[in-house]
């Protein structure tokens, strides 16, 4: 099977070369060419435009940043919709507005070009080692026919219903990690302001209730002063702007979304847009006239 790939970021690099592992056929294409270079030397081929991708392939996945990326990349001048053939399947892995994917696989639609939308959870690390957790929605048969390309990508894979459901799933789940990483600042920030060493206090409640995949990815990296994005402050601003603007069009009150929005708007504003979101305990710092680290 020959897939193109369109998005050669922090996440569709990585995403591109797992594919390339698994020994598939693979077209690439990005805006910036030299991470299409790092592909094309690993045996991908090159195309000049979105719509030379799909002439070419099968299955084309997608990774961009926001709906506006996808929705000119996909139905825009050059675009997939342009070159794709009835039957093939746009697999949409960014994480953008659930509406917006429904717009996009209606258009697709009209020409018999399939469509599921497959929002990734994991960030750069396991985007890198294979390990990302898909969050698809589409027919039963679309993600049937790509569960060996979501294999080769990523440690799991789910259909969470009909198209759309994949990125409420992963508005679910950026709520989730949001909140979580806030909680976890400010527990730590108590801890520091109380003399205790944070660290200590992270070890003591790691295996009980409060444990989770998030405290174990984030504490470390907040103790180590050590910011360097898996995923950035100003991509969960992003995220939580889709879940507030989905929110309010479902007439769902979101208040602790509302809240870690404008902790993370607030650390954006202080020059830390492209630091990772475990960044959010410097918002508790400032706030405490304290600093995280581990104590001797």
């Amino acid at each position: 099977m020959k897939i193109g790939f369109i998005g050669l970021g922090i996440m569709g690099k990585p995403m591109s070369k797992n594919l390339l592992k698994a020994g598939y056929s693979l077209i690439v294409y990005n805006r910036s060419t030299v991470p299409v270079q790092e592909l094309v030397e690993l045996g991908a081929s090159p195309a000049s435009s979105p719509k030379e991708v799909a002439e070419q392939c099968q299955v084309v996945i997608t990774m961009l940043p926001n709906s506006p990326e996808v929705k000119e990349v996909v139905l825009g001048t050059n675009g997939v919709l342009e070159g794709a053939l009835p039957g093939t399947i746009l697999i949409d892995t960014s994480s953008i507005a659930p509406e917006a994917s429904r717009e996009i696989a209606a258009r697709l639609s009209e020409k018999g070009v399939r469509m599921l939308d497959a929002p990734v959870s994991g960030g750069e690390p396991k985007a890198i080692d294979g390990t990302l957790a898909f969050m698809v929605g589409g027919k039963e048969d679309n993600f049937d026919t790509c569960l060996p390309i979501f294999k080769a990508m990523g440690s799991s894979a789910v259909l969470c219903g009909d198209i759309g459901a994949g990125n409420v799933t992963k508005l679910a789940n950026q709520t989730i990690v949001a909140v979580n990483i806030a909680a976890i600042s400010e527990a730590l920030a108590l801890a520091t302001k109380a003399g205790v060493n944070p660290e200590r206090v992270y070890q003591a409640i790691r295996g009980g209730l409060a444990g989770s995949t998030v405290l174990d990815a984030k504490a470390p990296m907040i103790f180590k002063r050590s910011f360097d994005p898996g995923f950035r402050i100003d991509l969960h601003i992003k995220d939580l702007n889709n879940v507030l603007d989905t929110g309010h069009a479902l007439g769902a009150a979101l208040p602790l979304n509302a809240s870690v929005m404008e902790m993370m708007q607030f650390l954006k504003n202080n020059g830390l847009k492209h630091a990772d979101h475990s960044a959010l305990v410097q918002f508790y710092e400032k706030l405490n006239g304290i600093q995280v680290k581990v104590l001797s």
